[in-house]
């Protein structure tokens, strides 16, 4: 039986999912719902946190795909979280499938709610959104 857990928390205008277990037939149309439901809501700026996913198929990588459609549609905005060592198994089946490359992707919370996507080289002025994320 695969399982999944979401759990919801908001930063700003951002919205933050983080996903863990497993994303496949059975457990990604959950993970669609709650997307939708944000859109919904009226929250269009969406973290979701992939680096406790050990288990995505193509039901996976095309809520993902889905999601990012739906956001760009909308005038929002959709981050990935994943793995730094890009051995992660989300990160590793996006790359083989050549998405990966469509979205924007970060290493953690604090960067993607920053907009400090992997390059170490980016400045942003004022920050005020890392001052209120607790450690």
């Amino acid at each position: 039986m695969t399982t999944i857990e979401v759990d919801e928390n908001e930063y700003g205008s951002w919205t933050v999912f983080r996903v863990r277990g497993e994303m496949d037939l059975v457990t990604s149309p959950r993970i669609r719902r709650r997307v939708h439901d944000a859109v919904a809501g009226g929250r269009h700026d969406l973290v979701i946190d992939l680096s406790a996913v050990r288990f995505c198929d193509s039901s996976g990588v095309g809520v993902l795909i889905a999601s990012r459609r739906l956001l760009r549609s909308c005038g929002g905005r959709l981050r990935l979280i994943l793995p730094e060592d890009r051995e992660g198994h989300v990160g590793r089946v996006l790359t083989a499938l050549g998405v990966r490359r469509l979205f924007e992707v970060y290493e953690d919370v604090r960067g993607a709610l920053t907009g400090a996507a992997e390059r170490p080289d980016v400045t942003l002025p004022g920050q005020q959104v890392t001052d209120r994320i607790a450690p």
